[in-house]
């Protein structure tokens, strides 16, 4: 088992090739180009995996289809190692008290890790058992590479940590939507099961409409024909719209609370680079442009942070406070 890594970073081939394979810096041309390459492929794939299900274009450029599969699951599946082997380098990894395995292993149950395992899964598992098991179906979850882009968008990111931190309030609201669905589906059934026996014949029947109804899709292809099948109807379709909007409502107001997180961190950071001069070297900038990427943090909103905080700055420096806690210097 490897030995507990340093807390101080050492430029070794394996820090060299973490920065590389990570988003890029500023300054890191190397970087920059494997984020190009990547994502092209990426890019190609997906495309070609689409233009695969049109049977015409499948027919004459099946071989070439195939060839960009093989090749990308050979450097997806590189990618993959290399990235477990090189994790460790991870500053966040670096202040816990594990073995370089422990990491590792962490990192193998993080979120991109396994999307970059499912995003070659699937071509092994069908050359392995393709034989014995119809495996066709596992063709289509190579669009899951498509999600490999996730670690490229800042965006998508944030919107990854809001599902993860908010779980439980997403599964409390899919729970309350479930108990509704059954309700809906049952009541739907006492209404209308002896006039439409074929869509409300039983319970697990009227689900569909019960489904269709709350997720305010309303197919219309099954609907309630009696009096109180009707009323009930439409009673459900106004609870629909609570439900619905209630795992919306969590995740904008997530999203929204994350938002103004990471500003906060921001305006903290240019608060410490300006604090002492009020300006901001060539060094101090490099150091707010990488942060201000890393939060996902407009250009705008950065320009009005920085705004406000050379005001505040200038302002108390001609009351001779101090702009943060606001007391004399």
């Amino acid at each position: 088992m490897d030995s507990i890594v340093d807390k101080v970073p050492q430029k070794t081939h394996r820090r060299r090739i973490f920065e590389i394979v990570e988003i890029a810096k500023n300054d890191d041309t190397s970087s920059r180009i494997f984020d190009v390459l990547l994502i092209t492929l990426i890019v190609t794939n997906v495309v070609a995996i689409i233009l695969e299900s049109v049977k015409s274009i499948d027919a004459e450029y099946g071989y070439w289809f195939d060839l960009i599969d093989i090749v990308s699951v050979a450097i997806f599946s590189i990618e993959y190692i290399v990235r477990i082997w090189v994790c460790v380098e991870n500053e966040e990894y670096r202040f816990y008290n594990q073995s370089n395995f422990a990491r590792r292993l962490n990192y193998m149950k993080s979120g991109h890790a396994i999307i970059d395992l499912l995003a070659v899964l699937p071509f092994y598992l069908i050359i392995l058992f393709g034989g014995v098991l119809d495996l066709r179906f596992l063709r289509a979850l190579r669009l899951l590479r498509v999600f490999k882009l996730t670690r490229y968008s800042q965006t998508m990111s944030l919107l990854f940590k809001v599902i993860h931190d908010n779980a439980r309030a997403f599964m409390g609201a899919i729970a309350i939507l479930l108990i509704v669905m059954l309700i809906a589906a049952s009541g739907i059934y006492m209404f209308e099961h002896e006039v439409q026996p074929v869509a409300f014949g039983s319970v697990p029947a009227a689900m569909w409409w019960a489904f269709a109804t709350l997720t305010t899709v309303g197919y219309g292809d099954v609907t309630p024909i009696t009096t109180g099948g009707r009323v009930f109807g439409a009673a459900i379709t106004v609870v629909s719209i609570g439900m619905v909007a209630l795992p919306a409502g969590i995740l904008a107001s997530a999203f929204s609370a994350q938002l103004g997180e990471r500003q906060k961190i921001y305006e903290d950071l240019v608060h410490k680079l300006t604090v002492n001069d009020g300006m901001i070297d060539d060094d101090e900038a490099i150091e707010l442009e990488e942060s201000r990427k890393t939060l996902g943090i407009s250009e705008l909103t950065a320009s009005k942070i920085m705004m406000k905080q050379y005001q505040a700055v200038i302002g108390h420096k001609k009351k001779k406070s101090c702009p943060h806690c606001g007391k004399s210097i």
